[in-house]
């Protein structure tokens, strides 16, 4: 079987993926660019999958891939929300996705908390100008926090996890109730989530229902100085309503790893470029706004286990077995 590889990174992936194509018996195709059309489409032809990151493959994308013979993508990530579902599924192509454990993005989490609370932006932008004054930076700790978790999937309950030895006070909310979330959280409705919680953190995949889940209204009902930490998905957040926010003072900080609109700027290097995306320049500006560019899952780990498990999902596809990373 032949799996064409898009985004192929020399410096991180290629150890793993010699390493599992030739324990898995895949001949790989290599394209270090991302999909375009009429550009590198037509180097699927001859495959029998994809494997992608997270590109945009539009409707018309997922057509002309299925032209190419192409029945089944695998996205090296968690989330998927970036490939036209609604076409695939027309065509009867199938999507995977490849995930990790939960460990990195849970760190992570911790971190971007920790920073937010401790006014760590500040601190460092101080400390370069050999500015070691104390006014404005006095912090905040954990255990003095209600701290509200949307989403308790692998990561969220990972997370759930993590703080629980911080003593603070724990909420959780999701669709789906989970027994080992219950040893250390409550599980409450969203708008006492909402209303109730000093810091709220967002860990779930986007969805057409979960679009800005956090938007003018959602934070209005929020607290005061309320703190907002998202590592999931850029548009659970209503950008220009966050900024508002943070303007008037009712979002006292936020930590964000993903953002709206960041396809195509994230990953590659646009330092002498006019980035398209003013709320992104705004976030960036505010001394209280940490902004990473979807980094949470990068680590050694996770690396592997997504170079992996999208080649194993590839070879489950075309032998017909058992496929536990097929989302349709």
């Amino acid at each position: 079987m032949r799996v064409l590889v898009y985004n192929y990174r020399e410096f991180d992936e290629k150890i793993w993926f010699d390493k599992y194509s030739e324990e898995l018996g895949i001949e790989l195709k290599i394209c270090r660019e991302a999909p375009q059309l009429g550009q590198n489409i037509d180097l699927a032809h001859g495959c029998d999958c994809l494997s992608i990151i997270t590109s945009k493959i539009p409707a018309d994308m997922v057509q002309a891939f299925y032209d190419q013979g192409i029945r089944y993508i695998s996205t090296r990530t968690i989330g998927y929300d970036h490939i036209d579902l609604h076409k695939a599924g027309e065509l009867g192509m199938k999507i995977g996705n490849a995930v990790y454990g939960p460990q990195g993005v849970a760190d992570y989490t911790i971190m971007l908390m920790l920073m937010c609370i401790r006014k760590m932006k500040r601190i460092m932008q101080r400390a370069e100008i050999q500015d070691f004054s104390l006014q404005g930076i006095q912090g905040r700790e954990l255990q003095d926090l209600t701290i509200g978790v949307i989403g308790t999937g692998r990561i969220g309950r990972e997370v759930i996890r993590y703080l629980s030895g911080f003593g603070c006070k724990l909420q959780a909310y999701d669709l789906y109730e989970n027994e080992e979330v219950k040893k250390y959280a409550e599980y409450v409705e969203l708008d006492k989530l909402l209303r109730t919680s000093d810091m709220i953190t967002l860990h779930m995949p986007l969805t057409d229902d979960n679009f800005h889940l956090i938007n003018r209204d959602s934070i209005l009902a929020m607290k005061d100085q309320v703190v907002i930490i998202n590592t999931a998905r850029g548009g659970l957040i209503d950008s220009a309503a966050l900024i508002e926010g943070i303007e008037s003072g009712k979002i006292g900080a936020a930590g964000l790893d993903v953002v709206e609109k960041e396809f195509g700027l994230y990953y590659n290097n646009l330092k002498s470029e006019i980035l398209h995306n003013q709320e992104l320049a705004v976030l960036r500006s505010f001394p209280n706004v940490i902004v990473t560019p979807h980094m949470a899952f990068y680590t050694d780990n996770a690396i592997a286990s997504m170079v992996k498990n999208s080649l194993t999902s590839c070879k489950c596809f075309i032998n017909g077995e058992d496929n536990p990373w097929e989302v349709i």
